[in-house]
């Protein structure tokens, strides 16, 4: 959990899933006045934490940092962040310009390669 600008480790003492996130109790909060001093903290896990991913599956941060290249090979920029947008995430990719390219698989994304750092994509420069 980040407060103040730091990470300090907490526990997790239950939780369960509501709509599409999740609720949660931390061990050392027992009241509503302390829950209330951890609103709008950022809560983290560490990467190892993490369930592998099956074929095709990312976590947004293995594609932030990846170059995002044209089929023809040129460069569009780099992957600063997404946007979930409901329908399909969105890449918000920064070079000459800011593009939002759709992380569509197959239609948009033609390929992701995580060994060389990149996404190819099936977009026009000009867009």
């Amino acid at each position: 959990m980040k407060l103040g600008g730091d990470w300090q480790p907490r526990q997790v003492a239950e939780g369960k899933r509501h709509g599409k996130g999740v609720v949660a109790r931390l061990e050392d909060c027992v009241d509503r006045d302390q829950a209330l001093h951890l609103m709008g903290s950022e809560i983290g896990i560490r990467r190892d934490q993490l369930a592998d991913t099956a074929p095709g599956e990312y976590y947004w941060g293995d594609l932030q940092g990846l170059e995002v290249v044209t089929e023809d090979g040129e460069s569009l920029g780099t992957v600063d962040h997404l946007i979930e947008t409901g329908a399909n995430d969105v890449l918000v990719v920064k070079g000459d310009r800011e593009r939002l390219i759709p992380f569509v698989l197959q239609q948009v994304v033609t390929r992701v390669d995580l060994d060389a750092g990149t996404i190819q994509v099936d977009w026009d420069k000009d867009f």
